[in-house]
């Protein structure tokens, strides 16, 4: 492949190398301001820790591309979570989505891969650190590496693996030896879980101050992860009526392989649970609600996130404004506010206490408006993680209740009449006719359309939804719940019912609700799904089980294709017990033109025709 023979370090390397880190321990105040060449970066251990910290700092985006190609979900942009089946996009105009991007988060960053090859080549000469430190850095920039290829091959297959290769081109010179083919998709998952095998060793036990850097448990997890990945693929593409593939094996992975992979999951998610020191959250349990929203967004006395990407306050570009976008208005600190809601789609995913089916109480079995007293009272006894997730209409956000009510339903000469206002109005008699936070189906920007606004990674600190401030909320990426998800898949598919059953309880007793005494793949896709909302899990999910198109079918009103919200309204019906009483309509997003459509040509990324004709040994993507 082509590469640039200009080295990265001769470059200035400011404050910007500093994007994931700044602030955060010793490791993360090193701010070199002047010109460099190799030679100074590799005597000066500041300057190696601030070329590291730039590397953590470059997984989520490839910067000056337009659009800007990000590498999945995350809480640095928020429209993201809009794509899927877990939020619509509240914001004034409609949503035009009608089918997924050819090029759906997909990852090619060979820039990042020579340069991190660079620093290895540099570093394994340097002797400016002693021993252990440089084989924590070494295990480190590995690890990048590694968490790179799996990003390309999650979406492309197998890509070209250059090993430790610096390349270095000259003009004119012959490019034959720069041009490596793909990798099968089964060698690269192989490299990917070597490389986490290999690094562990090299990184330490023990966790990193707010879990902004890989240590050997982070490795072992992406070891397991990619395990499990290759194990699903090679199982359920292969059962496909014709499965997705190429000659070469470039995608495609042999059915026969599967259970290997299945039992290196296993194994390593084994070793996570019984030897880390990572484990379930339980800082509140006496409310399960909180004790998941405090597992996920909070970073005093975390024992469950293994590596997150941290954003700390001060430094220029460093907060996200997740929360100052998607906050309800009547919590606003600033202009912005309810960008994006959940979806009832995601909502009634999440289990009762007392009945596995979630589905949301509106009407009895003869079409009649079931009545509450109180609006949250249609989501009493779910799933704590509901809670800990989403905010439903009546729920509290840093001490005030989220009102959300669409509007009246009144109660005129036996039938029922709606009734709606601007956002605030209330009718003659005081009582509120539409919330200031809606919902409703206007164009108007700042209004939830959906019925709902996000909990999880929503910062309750003071000046966290301003302009000028933003938030610190971390996001995770790897943390110990995904191990013990892993052992319950990799059991299941090995037959291991009782490993499987131990693994998934765990998680689901943490959630208050009923345990199970056998595991389905079903049971598998709703907990991950419930467990995992908005954390860059479900669209690989139902990619790597080959669900994806059956889930996101393009049907229209299509239970799962098809966005869907739940309005609330307040009875008014004098004279009858049900006046003031809450009622809810179920309808599909307006904001939502058209139902989610998954195509069998997006199970992998196309191949830019460019990458092609710099390196034509690179084969492209079945459908291309």
């Amino acid at each position: 492949m082509k590469q640039s023979s200009i080295s990265i370090f001769k470059a200035s390397l400011l404050a910007f190398l500093m994007t994931a880190f700044t602030g955060c321990s010793d490791f993360l105040d090193r701010e070199p301001d002047r010109i460099v060449d190799d030679e100074q970066v590799f005597s000066d251990p500041a300057l190696i820790q601030s070329v590291l910290a730039n590397f953590y700092g470059r997984l989520f985006v490839v910067p000056n591309t337009n659009p800007a190609i990000t590498w999945g979900q995350h809480i640095n942009n928020s429209y993201q979570y809009t794509i899927l089946d877990e939020a619509g996009k509240s914001d004034g105009g409609p949503d035009n989505m009608q089918t997924f991007s050819d090029t759906q988060w997909r990852v090619y960053n060979y820039e990042l891969i020579r340069n991190i090859n660079q620093f290895l080549q540099g570093l394994r000469g340097s002797d400016a650190l002693g021993e252990t430190e440089r084989q924590t850095y070494e295990g480190e920039a590995r690890f990048i590496r590694a968490w790179t290829y799996f990003n390309m091959c999650r979406g492309m297959g197998g890509m070209p693996i250059v090993g430790d290769e610096v390349f270095d081109y000259q003009v004119g010179m012959d490019v034959t030896a720069l041009q490596y083919p793909r990798s099968t998709e089964a060698g690269l998952y192989d490299y990917i879980i070597d490389e986490c095998d290999a690094i562990a060793g090299l990184l330490p036990d023990a966790p990193t101050i707010n879990a902004a850097r890989a240590n050997k448990w982070a490795a072992l997890l992406l070891k397991a992860r990619a395990a499990v990945y290759a194990g699903s693929l090679a199982n359920y593409n292969n059962k496909m009526p014709s499965p997705i593939r190429t000659a070469g094996g470039e995608v495609g992975i042999p059915a026969e392989l599967a259970n290997g992979y299945y039992e290196t999951a296993l194994a390593t998610a084994q070793e996570i649970i019984s030897n880390s020191p990572y484990r379930l959250n339980m800082t509140q349990p006496d409310n399960l609600e909180r004790n998941f929203y405090e597992a996920l967004s909070s970073k005093v006395n975390n024992n469950e996130v293994i590596w997150a990407r941290d954003h700390i306050y001060p430094g220029a570009g460093q907060q996200t404004g997740f929360t100052r976008e998607n906050i309800p208005g009547s919590h606003a600190e600033d202009i912005d506010r309810a960008y994006a809601g959940p979806l009832l789609n995601l909502v009634e995913d999440f289990e009762y206490t007392d009945d596995r089916d979630g589905t949301i109480r509106t009407q009895d079995g003869s079409g009649n408006y079931i009545f509450y007293d109180n609006p949250q009272d249609a989501f009493a006894n779910k799933d704590a993680r509901l809670g800990g997730s989403v905010m439903v209409p009546g729920s509290s956000f840093k001490g005030e209740v989220v009102e959300l009510q669409a509007g009246q339903k009144i109660w005129n000469n036996g039938s029922w009449q709606t009734r709606t206002g601007q956002p605030g109005d209330r009718d003659g008699n005081g009582r509120l006719i539409t919330s200031a936070n809606g919902p409703n189906t206007s164009n108007e920007q700042f209004i939830n359309k959906t019925g709902f606004f996000f909990r999880k990674f929503m910062d309750e600190a003071q000046g966290a939804s301003t302009r000028g401030r933003n938030s610190e909320m971390w996001f995770p990426r790897l943390r110990y719940a995904e191990a013990l998800m892993i052992g319950a898949e990799a059991a299941f598919e090995l037959g291991q019912q009782s490993a499987a059953v131990e693994c998934i309880n765990q998680i689901r007793e943490r959630a208050g609700i009923q345990p199970l005494t056998a595991v389905t793949l079903d049971d598998i896709i709703q907990e991950r799904r419930v467990e995992f909302a908005f954390e860059d899990h479900r669209y690989w999910d139902l990619k790597r089980w080959r669900r994806a198109h059956i889930v996101w079918n393009g049907v229209q009103n299509s239970p799962t294709a098809t966005q869907y919200a739940l309005f609330p309204y307040l009875v008014v019906a004098p004279g009858t017990p049900n006046d003031g009483k809450y009622v809810f309509d179920k309808r599909t997003f307006s904001n939502a033109l058209h139902p989610r459509f998954f195509q069998l040509r997006h199970y992998y990324n196309f191949i830019d025709l460019g990458w092609r004709n710099a390196n034509p040994k690179i084969v492209l993507n079945p459908f291309q």
